[in-house]
């Protein structure tokens, strides 16, 4: 074992086990979460015809043509609705996810073209990525999306009947869709950030999330390279629950689960790229271990996970780009001492 692989182990483990919350402790910063989530459902509640008037307009002059198309695939799978379940919840979501990494891997494995790499947020990373270990992780990749990812959504199937037909003849509303949205998001934050910080405790760590962590600077793909069991409880679960507790249409469903794995794959993807979400919150996390756990910041922000992160020339750049100047660039690394 070399020294860096001594030292990331302990950053890994140990120092993400210590406690980094404010002064109240744990207790305190869940009462906090729950007061901030609460004012921001308050608040979509009293603003959310105002914020989201524009797009009603664009979904009550289009939605008779979702819904007739809808009613079409309805008639077209009668009798037959676990199989249009399956296709909406299996087959487009993996069309995305394997789709959008195709052509990050391309990126990936080449080094070009150079207009794409020159948004690396590592910059003398993956350039271009070892083809042995990109090997490795295709397999763990594949394993986990058939025999983990696979029978969970059969299981979450079986669960949504029981609330009723996922596949009813109706689509949801415009507000209930973002409503379950914005629900799922919430549900996804709090699951993935508890889940997250347990296996960064020292017994976990080594045992299960080191193997996510071998990629210090992670590519598109690793967004699920991880041991099995963090891949179900971790990865899966907090996506898939939400639905599930919600008895939500399979438009919903497939719509959700087509973000949650384009959302993972761009916080992995190593590039900053213009008009895309910035992913160099869950970047600083894979380069530093202890710090941003969560998928929105918002626990991380409460829990004091974050502090580290907020001092870096990283969080400056945590923004959307706007431009096509990399951030690398406008907002440079301070120069080291001597240079």
């Amino acid at each position: 074992m070399t020294v860096e692989t001594r030292n990331s182990d302990m950053r890994g483990a140990g120092t993400s086990g210590s406690r980094q919350e404010g002064p109240g402790g744990l207790w305190d910063s869940v009462k906090k979460a729950a007061v901030v989530i609460g004012s921001g459902i308050l608040f979509l509640a009293a603003f959310g015809n105002s914020l989201t008037w524009h797009l009603q307009k664009f979904w009550g002059a289009s939605g008779d043509f979702w819904q007739n198309l809808w009613t079409k695939l309805h008639v077209t799978f009668d009798g037959h609705h676990t199989a249009l379940f399956y296709l909406g919840t299996m087959l487009i979501p993996t069309l995305a996810f394997w789709g959008t990494n195709f052509l990050l891997l391309l990126v990936d494995t080449t080094g070009k073209p150079a207009f794409i790499t020159r948004y690396r947020i590592q910059v003398d990373k993956n350039n271009p990525v070892d083809p042995a270990k990109l090997r490795n992780v295709l397999k763990t990749v594949m394993f986990n999306y058939i025999f983990i990812s696979g029978p969970m959504v059969v299981v979450a199937y079986y669960l949504m009947n029981m609330r009723g037909d996922p596949c009813g003849p109706e689509l949801p509303t415009f507000h209930w869709a973002l409503t379950e949205l914005a629900a799922f998001g919430i549900i996804e934050e709090i699951m993935f950030y508890y889940s997250h910080r347990l296996f960064h405790s020292p017994g976990l760590y080594k045992r299960f999330h080191k193997q996510h962590h071998e990629w210090t600077a992670p590519i598109g793909i690793v967004c699920i390279y991880a041991h099995p069991l963090e891949h179900m409880t971790s990865n899966m679960l907090p996506v898939a629950i939400g639905p599930v507790i919600l008895g939500s249409h399979l438009s919903t469903t497939c719509l959700w689960y087509c973000l949650a794995l384009i959302s993972t794959t761009i916080s992995h993807c190593g590039y900053h790229l213009p008009f895309l979400p910035s992913p160099e919150f869950h970047d600083f996390h894979h380069l530093r271990f202890n710090q941003c756990f969560g998928v929105l910041g918002v626990l991380d922000r409460l829990h004091g996970t974050d502090t580290k992160f907020k001092q870096t020339k990283q969080y400056e750049r945590h923004l959307l780009l706007t431009g096509f100047t990399p951030l690398n660039e406008s907002i440079p690394d301070t120069p080291k001492k001597g240079q």
